[in-house]
């Protein structure tokens, strides 16, 4: 059976159980095991995989994830594009919040909002600490993410109005 069976982005869902947190708790301590995970979110959500970011730390109610400084996330300020920055803040937020979601709930982002604090240069870190939602019930949350570099400074702080309620099936 392979790590990847009954994983993709209508598996997050449908399934009866958490797809997310058992793929994370099955490959994460396994060599290559969260590159293999940040490359299997980036097949099941396609645009979010354009930036190549890394799943690097994940527990209920807190994610960190990595986006390496290179070329292709970059402005003509030669820094970490604003786009690229707010995939990373979605991202981040959406993997805290699906790992601690009960097995029979779903999320969707209804919105976010983004402040550019300071120009973001070299490898940026999405950080966030979530709410854990204890059920399914319909509910509104805030999950906040922060965007910080290599030398601890916060370049930018999003917020995402993350809707979650109960699975359809």
């Amino acid at each position: 059976m392979s790590v990847l069976e009954g994983f993709s982005l209508s598996s997050l869902t449908s399934s009866r159980k958490n797809v997310l947190r058992d793929l994370w708790d099955r490959v994460a301590r396994l060599p290559g095991g969260r590159a293999l995970f940040s490359r299997a979110i980036g097949l099941a959500a396609p645009y979010t995989g354009t930036i190549g970011a890394k799943v690097d730390v994940l527990r209920k109610g807190h994610s960190e994830v990595v986006l390496a400084d290179r070329r292709g996330v970059r402005n003509h300020l030669d820094c970490v594009h604003a786009i690229a920055l707010a995939n990373l803040a979605e991202l981040t937020g959406n993997v805290a919040l699906a790992y601690s979601l009960p097995d029979d709930a779903r999320f969707i982002v209804a919105g976010m909002s983004i402040d550019y604090l300071k120009k973001a240069r070299g490898t940026i870190r999405g950080v966030c600490d979530c709410p854990v939602p204890a059920t399914s019930e319909r509910q509104e949350y805030p999950v906040v993410v922060d965007m910080v570099d290599t030398r601890g400074e916060t370049v930018a702080r999003a917020t995402l109005r993350t809707l979650v309620g109960p699975k359809k099936g």
